[in-house]
């Protein structure tokens, strides 16, 4: 299957990896050129961890070239969504398939919107995590961490759920489910809480370059702290008639300490640019403290946790959302049909 891989950052590398090496034939394309620039000079990518195995990497010249894919995965920081959202509808057509990885900010309600005023009805698939992890230690090169067991999976309003659930597997193998609807994917992403709470209590660490080890440093007291995240989440979720999964059953700091003792400790980021803020914050928080407003659940580790990086890095991170309706809460409920 030709495959358009949006972003040549790991993750893309990652997913043009697995894909190469299922037999697909995926192609990325770099939004902002430096990645891009990093594969162009180099005759193989070198890929170890979960996928081993060296490829040549195949780049789009632009975003034309890349939209002639049969499947768009839109895999880059949700920073970039908007614009590259806009400048690929031009390209889009009958008979394409796009999903998002992973879905941050209700982006496929903006696409949506866009595909209708062109008169497109694409199938539009939202993921509420990466298909895998992966880091670069010696970039280019990659490493795949971990291979996901488990990706719940949503359409727009009205989407074939079976036929994505088909797609997904064809092209990543059995490890997708229904995850509800677009509401449910908002709601199950367990990545924002958990970088908020990583960046936060280590934010000195990833500003002076120290190297540190993201789960031996989930100590109790910011265990404590992530389990008061996804407790606000489960209310909000509960304020919307939701059951949603919590992060862990039982306490978080058994969790983190048997990731460790089974080897599995990456570093944490180490700059302050770190995506675990810029990105996570305006696009996964601040959702987030949206739809408790609308469900009149209070959420005040939340919305503390963004004003304090806000503060931290002298910036308004709830305006720096360009996903979100610029009518709020109202535009949002509006276009998730809710009541």
């Amino acid at each position: 299957m030709n495959v358009g891989i949006v972003g040549a950052g790991n993750i893309a590398r990652a997913y043009f990896a697995y894909l190469s090496n299922a037999g697909h034939c995926p192609r990325m394309w770099s939004p902002r050129g430096v990645s891009g620039a990093e594969l162009r000079v180099v005759t193989e990518l070198v890929v170890s961890g979960a996928v081993e195995e060296r490829f040549a990497p195949k780049l789009a010249a632009d975003i034309a070239e890349l939209a002639q894919a049969e499947v768009l995965i839109l895999a880059l920081p949700a920073t970039g969504h908007r614009a590259v959202l806009d400048a690929l509808l031009p390209h889009l057509r009958d008979g394409q398939s796009i999903i998002v990885s992973a879905h941050l900010s209700f982006a496929a309600l903006h696409l949506g919107q866009a595909l209708h005023a062109r008169g497109l009805s694409l199938p539009v698939i939202c993921w509420n995590t990466t298909a895998m992890t992966c880091k670069s230690p010696e970039p280019p090169a990659i490493r795949v961490g971990a291979l996901r067991k488990r990706v719940e999976i949503c359409t727009l309003p009205g989407g074939d759920i079976a036929g994505a659930l088909a797609l997904c597997e064809a092209l990543f193998g059995p490890r997708f489910q229904h995850g509800g609807d677009l509401l449910d994917n908002a709601l199950s992403n367990l990545n924002p809480q958990t970088h908020l709470a990583m960046a936060l209590c280590n934010l000195t660490r990833i500003e002076t370059g120290e190297q540190w080890h993201q789960n031996s440093l989930m100590t109790p007291s910011v265990a404590r702290f992530l389990e008061g995240l996804d407790a606000e989440r489960l209310a909000i979720a509960r304020g919307f008639g939701r059951r949603v999964r919590p992060q862990a059953e039982g306490g978080l700091d058994a969790v983190f300490r048997a990731r460790v003792a089974a080897g599995t400790d990456p570093l944490g980021p180490v700059d302050p640019e770190t995506r675990y803020i810029t990105e996570d914050v305006p696009f996964g928080l601040v959702p987030l403290v949206m739809l408790a407003e609308m469900a009149g659940v209070p959420a005040p580790l939340h919305e503390s946790g963004i004003k304090i990086l806000g503060a931290c890095h002298g910036r308004n991170y709830r305006a720096l959302n360009d996903l979100l309706p610029r009518e709020g809460a109202s535009g949002l409920r509006a276009l998730l049909g809710l009541a």
